[in-house]
This record gives C-alpha cells, structure tokens and sequence, in this order.
C-alpha cells in the first residue's frame, strides 16, 4: 500500500475540499506519509450537515421500516469483512498498531452493526401508568442529523460504536475522525454507500476539530 488519496464522503459520493485543500496523513511506524487526504473546511462541514439535513427531511432512511434499516445495516457489516484485510492493513499503518489488534477490531466494527441491526427490530414505544382515564403513549422516533466525533485511538471501531446505534435509530450522520487518524472512517462511508445505505445518511469528513468540529457542533442542522 502506497501513498493512497482519501476525497471527503458527502452525499453518497467523494468529494475533494472547498478550494482543493488536503493534508497529509502519517505512518507511525515510519514517520513518512501514508495517505493524503482531503482537509474539509468550515463549508465543507456545512455542506455534509446540509447534505444529512436533506436526507433526514426527504429521504427514505428515517421513514423506512426497521426491517429495511437493519437489511441495510447486515449489509454493511458484510462489506466490512469483506474488505477486512485491506481495512486492518489501513488501520494498523494509519494508527500504529500491530495487525493482530487492527484486524480484531475490524471484526469487532463488523460485529457492532450486525447487533445493531439486530436493535432496530426491537425499538417501540411503551405505555406507561397514569392516572385517570386517558392512555399515555410513549413513541420512539430519530431526533435528526447527528455529528459523531471519533478520537484517534480505534478509530473504525469507535466510529461504529457511535454511527450503528445512530443509523439504526433512523438518524442521519456526520461523521468527524480524529485528523490523525481518517483514513478507515472515510472508507467506511464508502462501504456504506456500496451497502444500500441511501446518499447523505453517512457523510464523513476530515479536519481540524478546532475548525471543522467546532463548525459540526454549532451547525443547527445537526440536533
């Protein structure tokens, strides 16, 4: 694996950086580069909160049954595994890690959605006591656009931890890595795109959190 070129994911496709900018991406273990990827500005955030906005307010996710979100969800976890040498690989040179760690946690990453394709189904409401006469209903539903920020130390696995439970849920996602470490996280929104997941429920950027994460949490499309 050499030097490999990483665009944004938004809206279902790559996408390089307002004005073109990127940033190079180190190997620990050697301290050269190992990928360059594109570096997201303030309107790059901008646009993958509008892009998960729109795909909330008109797209099919959070209007299609559990069933069709957790079919989609399977789906995932079996791309995952089906590129898990390649995402291992990645993430072991990307983080510093031997391989053995990287490749159970690829596994574990495909495992996350699996169980969380499995939650989907068992999401419902409830009806709780009161009193009086009236029923009390108690109805589950996806709060919005979510902006999920992941650290650099697992950064698949995290990062799975956090958008499984959200696209389950009916939620669409933003999703930050650390800036050190990007490079699964943006071949994850990849997978998902290949795995039926509709465009602009997973969009995944990389930046500096001063900027680009700072600009994900004041956006007020994300809820």
């Amino acid at each position: 694996m050499g030097n490999t070129r990483f665009e944004l994911w938004i809206d279902g496709r790559a996408s390089a950086a307002e004005g073109g900018a990127t940033m190079d991406v180190a190997e620990p273990a050697t301290g050269g580069t190992l990928a360059t990827v594109a570096q997201a500005t303030v309107g790059d955030a901008q646009r993958a909160a509008a892009a998960a906005q729109r795909a909330f307010r008109a797209g099919p996710w959070p209007r299609a049954r559990a069933v069709e979100r957790a079919k989609a969800l399977r789906a995932l976890a079996a791309r995952i595994r089906e590129n898990s040498q390649e995402l291992a690989t990645l993430e072991a040179r990307n983080a510093g890690k031997p391989i053995g760690d990287a490749e159970w946690e690829v596994e574990a990453a495909a495992q996350c959605f699996e169980f969380f394709a499995g939650a989907a189904t068992t999401l419902s409401g409830r009806v709780p006591p009161v009193d009086g006469t009236g029923v009390s209903l108690v109805l589950r539903q996806p709060v919005g656009p979510c902006a999920l920020i992941v650290p650099w130390n697992f950064p698949l696995l995290i990062a799975a931890w956090k958008v499984a439970p959200a696209l389950a849920a009916g939620n669409t996602v933003v999703l930050k890595p650390a800036s050190a470490t990007p490079c699964t996280a943006l071949r994850l929104g990849a997978l998902a795109t290949e795995a039926g997941i509709p465009e602009g429920v997973l969009n995944v950027i990389a930046g500096p959190g001063a900027k680009v994460g700072a600009a994900l949490v004041e956006d007020p499309a994300i809820r």
